[in-house]
């Protein structure tokens, strides 16, 4: 009996460390320095500290429902009710959006980039991979539209982690913007971390390492696996949706997007990019992906 307890005990110890150690990966995920992603996206002509200095913008804290704060820039070079949010990536920064905002600064856009919970510089404790931070994007275009009207016509952006925020923020909590560009996004963010494990550590199963995650993030930080999953709400999407994934990204695969557009009903358009690995389909294919937003916008959002 004695025995048996024994090993029930040190099963349990064990199972508890795996749950421990795997939330704290999830949830304290190593993020990228700011000056790193700074000179990266300088090198890579994504970012001219001159023209950006230049652009007339301020500096916004915004409050999230969570007691934090979000920090954010709203830039404003042109006397327009059209604006853009956009949504990094995890790991990444309000910096790594500047590609992004160009592009629509570039089609008469104002927008706005921020930093997610957690990163940057804005408050918050654990990354969620959508979970929270639908509800501080929505805390971003509820301050847009305290700050500019009813009038406001609104797009956002979002690449990987910041593409399944928007599509879970207008999926589970309000339709809220006028269309969406959802740049490699997961569709469900269990399924993404099974394979994440079964590449990166072969020993263990994803299937008794799954249940374990998710009831450790339940007891953590009270949300479950099956909590984050944007392809089980994308049928409540009205407005138009971009779906953008490179065929070469080994990181989310793309059949995720597929999956996306597939059962995303009314106005939608994919993109699938020959070339670029994860998030680099903009980097690699730069004519195309706006040849791609100019056509989506027209057909789809300036009708």
């Amino acid at each position: 009996m004695r025995k048996a307890l024994r090993y029930l005990f040190s099963l349990l110890l064990l199972l508890a460390s795996l749950g421990v150690y795997i939330t704290n990966r999830l949830m304290f995920l190593k993020k990228k320095d700011d000056e790193e992603i700074f000179i990266r996206e300088k090198e890579a002509g994504h970012f001219h500290p001159d023209e950006y200095d230049a652009l007339p913008k301020r500096e916004v804290f915004i409050a999230s429902s969570f007691g934090y704060t979000l920090k954010a820039v709203l830039v404003e070079p042109y006397e327009t009710n059209q604006y853009v949010i956009i949504a990094h990536g995890v790991t990444q920064s309000k910096t790594n959006s500047l590609k992004y905002m160009n592009l629509f600064l570039a089609r008469g856009f104002n927008a706005v980039i921020y930093d997610h919970r957690r990163h940057g510089e804005s408050g918050g404790k654990t990354t969620s991979y959508g979970f929270y931070e639908k509800f501080d994007l929505k805390s971003v275009v509820d301050w847009l539209k305290e700050e500019k009207g009813d009038d406001l016509f609104l797009g956002i952006h979002g690449e990987s982690m910041g593409a399944a925020t928007l599509l879970l923020y207008a999926g589970m909590l309000e339709d809220g913007a006028d269309f969406y560009v959802a740049d490699c996004p997961y569709s469900d963010f269990g399924e993404q971390l099974a394979y994440r494990i079964k590449e990166e550590v072969k020993t263990l199963p994803p299937r008794l390492l799954l249940p374990i995650a998710s009831l450790f993030l339940r007891i953590r930080d009270k949300y479950s696996l099956n909590d984050i999953s944007p392809i089980s709400v994308i049928k409540n999407i009205e407005k138009p949706i971009l779906f953008i994934h490179s065929r070469e990204d080994d990181f989310i695969l793309p059949y995720m997007t597929e999956a996306l557009f597939e059962q995303k009903k009314g106005p939608k358009k994919l993109y699938m990019a020959e070339t670029g690995f994860h998030a680099q389909s903009y980097s690699q294919n730069r004519e195309e992906y706006e040849k791609v937003l100019d056509e989506f916008l027209e057909e789809f959002v300036f009708v």
